[in-house]
């Protein structure tokens, strides 16, 4: 079997097709910019797309490093891999090296921090701040947040909601600006289901990935709770994101367009049926993570055309 073209596994490597999830919560940050952008105040194409490659880049080194942690664990080794969950497989066959990952993982890092202090003298110190909390979960998601059942709780903060308002500050924000003026009501509130659903992305594919994982020395959730009880976890995770989305509207928060951002409800109710039957049995699991995947990709973009369509 003649091996893929170097542009082919690098784009394994980075889990290319994952990282259109960065570029969907940088959508709705960047929508959540321009309701509230102040008249005197425009938003350069030039910031848009800095804001973009940024986020896509730390999402990559987050991949990278997953990949990298996940040689050194001996967790590609045993790991069952899925359509969905399981890493790219590229170092354990051979088409790439552990050296070459972790120089990409630190480069992609390294720009995506020089972007970020770019915003940080322009826009605001706050930026900064984010940085450091994204920077730690990237390094330190293996050795130490997946070994303290932090892991989900911390993808879902870094690569969902501090995303949003990442964008919106450095869109928006003027250096001096006092911290309560920084993010109106709607922008925290609309940023929260996102957080959630990456979340609920990482936390159902890691059923697959438990016994690897364990033998690995992580101990997330599935691993602590067992299948069934972290079943009920990504159950209530799903049921708190929608009901989140459908009261922003009727306490005025939020427009009623964003009901378009309910609109994936039913894979998302598929997802958790799913999960809650078949947690035990991964080749019956496997259509759960699929439309989990699907729910939190066009939530996100249905969450950035409702706001949108406010403009």
């Amino acid at each position: 079997m003649q091996p893929p073209n170097k542009m082919v596994i690098w784009l394994n490597q980075v889990r290319a097709n994952f990282l259109v999830l960065a570029a969907l919560l940088v959508l709705i940050g960047i929508a959540l910019s321009f309701k509230y952008l102040p008249n005197d105040q425009t938003i350069k194409w030039f910031d848009i797309t800095l804001v973009m490659i940024g986020s896509v880049l730390a999402h990559a080194s987050v991949n990278l490093f997953n990949e990298y942690s996940d040689h050194l664990t001996g967790i590609d080794k045993n790991t069952k891999r899925t359509p969905f969950s399981g890493g790219s497989g590229m170092i354990h066959s051979g088409f790439t090296n552990p050296a070459a990952v972790l120089s990409a993982a630190i480069t992609t890092l390294l720009i995506a921090g020089a972007i970020g202090i770019y915003f940080v003298i322009t826009s605001h110190w706050s930026v900064f701040l984010i940085i450091l909390i994204g920077a730690f979960s990237i390094v330190a998601y293996t050795p130490l947040l997946t070994k303290l059942m932090l892991g989900e709780l911390f993808s879902g903060l870094t690569l969902g909601t501090l995303v949003v308002l990442g964008t919106f500050i450095a869109l928006t924000a003027k250096p001096g600006q006092s911290l309560a003026s920084l993010l109106p009501f709607e922008v925290i509130m609309v940023s929260i289901p996102p957080g959630i659903l990456t979340s609920l992305l990482l936390l159902l594919n890691e059923f697959p990935d438990a016994e690897a994982d364990l033998k690995g020395g992580r101990k997330h959730l599935v691993i602590k709770l067992g299948a069934q009880k972290a079943a009920y976890v990504y159950a209530a995770g799903v049921v708190t994101t929608f009901v989140i989305i459908l009261f922003l509207p009727l306490t005025g928060t939020s427009s009623f367009w964003l009901y378009l951002g309910l609109l994936p409800l039913p894979i998302g109710i598929k997802a958790t049926i799913t999960a809650l039957r078949y947690n035990s049995n991964i080749e019956k699991l496997i259509p759960a993570l699929g439309a989990n995947i699907l729910t939190v990709l066009l939530t996100d973009a249905l969450l950035a055309v409702s706001i949108f369509l406010t403009l």
